[in-house]
């Protein structure tokens, strides 16, 4: 019998690279299609990192899914980019399920409701001209990923009717929606508005008019944005024109962070209507928020604003104008700008253009480096301003008749455990355990080949990806690309890695290629008392350098990473607060060297101290990375 033939060489070398990718690849004992750019990535890093050291899991999780095939025809079609490439590449694209602008969809005059869930598209009208009865709308768009949603008119011209939404886009990622009209000129009845955009990442939300031209109703908008997380919203009117009206905004923007807020307009030219605004901008962390009018123009009515900005962290506020031009009215401020830490914040006119019998009263006006100006000369009582600002100018930027004095620190506080010292991480020691869930979307890092090809700027981005920069993801793509183009920190080494191997690069680059990459290992203990198991300090507990890695908001997966000096990185078991049961190993970075840090981060607020004076300790996020020297 004839032996058989020898294998080619080249024949011989793919079956070794199938056996070794399919067999170790993952690091997590995962079998690995060899075909495919996953096993063309790991096949990278082992070249590049060669101390045979397991792929965690989490970051293989990230890679690119495509098979090997699509990943050159993506590659070679682009800059145009294919319709199947966001879904086979698991990519943040908008698609036909997120924005469904074809749809328009109406309820008649009888309502069609109540509608207990109602996802993704334009609505047009409902529940129009109806007359007595109730309309009621559950929930729009709830949960949602990539959206963009409007709805344009909700109750218009009804009688006698009772109204309720209860929730629009609640706890949606990246959103963008518009709401332009609720209850326009209805007579009687009542309404109310349980939640616009609440728990949102990432909003890009507006809403145009709410009852305006209403006659004789009494209605409710009970929070508007809450608890956001990044973005800018916008509320442009509130029962503008309406007659008789009893108005209640409970609140706007509360609990949000680094949100961008406007609202444009509430009560303004109202008939004896009787308003009250609770709350606006409660504890925001660094909000940027203007309110440009209230109950301007008003005709014997009583105004009611009881806090704005209130416990909020710096940032940059304006309100513009609180009743001004009204005739007969009683208004009230109750407070403005008690904020924790110092802020931009200015008041533009209040009560100006009175008649005699206008009485306007302020409580509590308090912050620093504040303006107060164009205020009505008579009819004004004011019972405190406070100004902590260190310049004479500043505490005399108001003639007014008030007792000037250094206001109370308040309760604001980053998330407890979000910040720590490196004393606390010992075996034994309990402490807080921040949210560190990860709050970003799903995505996969893009090939090499096909994010080169794609030059990241907005436009270019916008362009490929079908993503209107308008929009919520349209202006985080903006963001991103400017904090990536943003000048590094002293002694900061910074890249905005698109694709897995610009990771591994820049990692290699600052630290050799004998390195590890670390991150917590799930999120369970979060947002609750953990209890720390066994410590140890990576590299002998040594001061080092590290290359972290933060996920930025981008079709697919971009990744900021920078390397600073001076810190010490350690891996601790966290153990359940009450017993000896290990739930979670996790991973944390002190930074020593703070000398750079802003006075206002959020980490001096929670520990004391100041910049160079004390270092600061914080857990590696879900989605988040370490790469450190191996030990």
């Amino acid at each position: 019998m004839a032996s058989p033939p020898h294998l080619p060489l080249f024949l011989l070398l793919l079956l070794l690279v199938v056996v070794n990718v399919a067999v170790g690849g993952g690091g997590d004992g995962a079998r690995v299609n060899p075909f495919t750019a996953k096993a063309a990535f790991i096949r990278y890093w082992n070249r590049r990192v060669p101390n045979n050291r397991p792929h965690p899991a989490f970051f293989v999780a990230k890679l690119s899914p495509l098979q090997a095939a699509d990943a050159a025809s993506f590659a070679a079609a682009l800059p145009r980019l294919l319709p199947p490439l966001c879904a086979r590449a698991a990519l943040l694209c908008p698609s036909a399920s997120d924005t469904q602008t074809a749809a328009s969809l109406a309820g008649g005059g009888g309502g069609g409701g109540p509608f207990k869930g109602y996802n993704n598209a334009n609505f047009t009208n409902y529940g129009s001209g109806g007359v007595g009865g109730a309309d009621g709308f559950s929930a729009y768009s709830p949960d949602l990923n990539v959206v963009g949603d409007s709805f344009r008119r909700y109750g218009r011209d009804s009688t006698r009717r009772v109204d309720t939404f209860a929730s629009y886009e609640a706890e949606g990622n990246v959103v963008t929606a518009n709401f332009t009209s609720y209850a326009g000129a209805a007579t009687g009845g009542s309404g109310s508005f349980s939640a616009y955009a609440a728990d949102t990442n990432v909003p890009d939300s507006t809403f145009t008019n709410y009852d305006a031209e209403a006659n004789g109703r009494r209605r409710e908008f009970t929070s508007y944005s809450q608890e956001a997380n990044h973005g800018s919203n916008t509320f442009a009117g509130y029962g503008k024109n309406g007659n008789g009206l009893r108005e209640t905004f409970t609140t706007y923007g509360n609990d949000s962070n680094v949100i961008a807020s406007g609202f444009a307009n509430y009560g303004e030219s109202g008939n004896g209507a009787t308003d009250t605004f609770t709350a606006y901008g409660k504890e925001g962390n660094v909000p940027d928020n203007t309110f440009r009018s209230y109950g301007a123009g008003g005709n014997a009515g009583v105004d009611t604003f009881k806090g704005y900005r209130f416990e909020s962290n710096v940032g940059d506020d304006s309100f513009a104008s609180y009743a001004k031009g009204a005739n007969g009215n009683a208004a009230e401020f109750q407070n403005y700008g008690g904020s924790f830490n110092p802020g931009t914040v200015t008041f533009k006119g209040y009560g100006e253009g009175s008649n005699p019998n206008h009485h306007i009263g302020f409580k509590e006006y308090a912050g620093s480096n504040n303006s107060f100006k164009g205020y009505a000369k008579s009819g004004v009582d004011f019972k405190e301003y406070h100004n902590t600002s260190s310049s004479a100018d500043a505490a005399t930027t108001m003639s007014l008749e008030a007792v000037s004095s250094g206001h109370q620190h308040l309760k604001w506080s980053p998330e407890p455990g979000k910040f720590f010292r490196e004393t606390e991480l010992v075996s034994g020691n309990t402490m807080p355990m921040p949210d560190i869930k990860d709050k970003m979307p799903p995505r996969a890092f893009l090939p090499r080949d096909i994010a080169k090809k794609i030059p990241f700027k907005p436009n270019a981005v916008s362009e490929v990806f079908g993503v209107p920069l308008d929009t919520a993801m349209g202006k985080a793509v903006t963001s991103t690309v400017a904090e990536c183009e943003r000048a590094p920190s002293r002694g900061e080494t910074k890249r905005c890695a698109t694709s897995a191997e610009d990771i591994v690069d820049f990692a290699v680059e600052m630290l050799g290629n004998d390195i590890v990459v670390r991150s917590t290992a799930s999120t369970a203990g979060s947002g609750g008392q953990i209890r720390l198991g066994n410590v140890t300090g990576v590299d002998g507990g040594k001061v080092t350098r590290s290359v972290s890695c933060h996920q930025s908001l981008f079709p697919y997966l971009v990744y900021y990473c920078h390397s600073v000096p001076k810190v010490r990185v350690y891996e601790a078991d966290i153990m359940a607060a009450d017993s000896d049961q290990k739930i979670n190993h996790g991973v944390a970075i002190c930074h020593l060297d703070t000398s750079d840090w802003s006075p206002t981060h959020g980490a001096f607020i929670a520990l004391g101290g100041k910049p160079g004076e004390v270092e600061v300790c914080h857990w590696i996020f879900e989605g988040d990375m370490t790469w450190t020297v191996a030990d």
